[in-house]
């Protein structure tokens, strides 16, 4: 499958360098469309970093895109899919604690698009590397997002994930909807699955998130979200006429899940 790799960045100048060059090394190239770093308006070297990396002619495809204000790590995911040129979809955060070599692995569950397949694949972080108040923090949001939304999603905060680029671009966008991507899929009718993937220290820089602020609008965005999925209708096209009519593509079984 040809992959475009979408990369939101913050001011992770000494971490995006490094993952652009892993990722690189990582996916192969016959499978490798392009890398998009999207660079939600930094204000260290970042952008330096990455266009030093593309001025080098050594990564092919590897592009840079900056918002002219921080609009947050949802909407810098969505700029970058809305971007890119290939029907696959895989994501990372730019502080480089996701791993890169996991993508082909994600690759082999994920679905041909348009098929009756797996439409995402997300990351269930192992050995996490965080603090232990955040380990804590993201296990407790995990089993009350969960009991909520009944979507199994063992981590959402994994930020390494593969999926249908059209498939996202038909959910309803918010900010922090990057948190919700499985619930999202579900609900509109899509498979998702699940695998183990590593987990790393941030190497430099620090992390834009809080357990206060995750928490807030946590539960905020968790009201909205359980309620999109209560007003979502997604129904199947089982006839037309004439036969073989130009149709659109009926979508898959709703809320089917499968963990691996």
């Amino acid at each position: 499958m040809r992959v475009t790799i979408v990369i939101p960045a913050l001011n992770e100048a000494g971490n995006i360098g490094r993952l652009i060059e892993e990722s690189y090394a990582a996916v192969p190239v016959a499978n490798l469309a392009e890398l998009i770093v999207i660079d939600d308006a930094s204000d260290d070297t970042t952008p330096d970093e990455i266009k030093a990396l593309i001025d080098s002619g050594r990564f092919p495809g590897l592009r840079y895109l900056r918002h002219d204000r921080r609009s947050g790590q949802s909407t810098a995911l969505r700029t970058g899919v809305w971007a890119a040129t290939s029907p696959i979809i895989a994501t990372m955060d730019g502080d480089g604690q996701n791993d890169p070599r996991d993508i082909p692995r994600l690759l082999e569950l994920l679905g041909q698009p348009g098929s009756d397949g797996v439409a995402l694949v997300g990351g269930i972080r192992t050995n996490r590397q965080d603090t232990g108040s955040k380990r804590w923090a993201s296990k407790a949001a995990n089993f009350i997002r969960d009991s909520v939304l009944k979507d199994d999603c063992p981590d959402t905060g994994c930020g390494i994930k593969v999926y249908w680029r059209e498939a996202f671009l038909r959910l309803p966008f918010f900010t922090s909807m990057h948190r919700y991507l499985p619930a999202l899929f579900q609900t509109y009718g899509c498979k998702v699955a699940y695998l183990p993937v590593n987990d790393r220290h941030r190497q430099a820089g620090v992390s834009k998130y809080n357990n206060l602020n995750r928490a807030l609008v946590g539960i905020y965005d968790l009201v909205g979200v359980s309620w999109l999925r209560k007003r979502t209708k997604v129904p199947q096209i089982v006839d037309q006429h004439p036969a073989g009519a130009p149709s659109v593509k009926p979508d898959v079984r709703l809320h089917d899940k499968t963990t691996v």
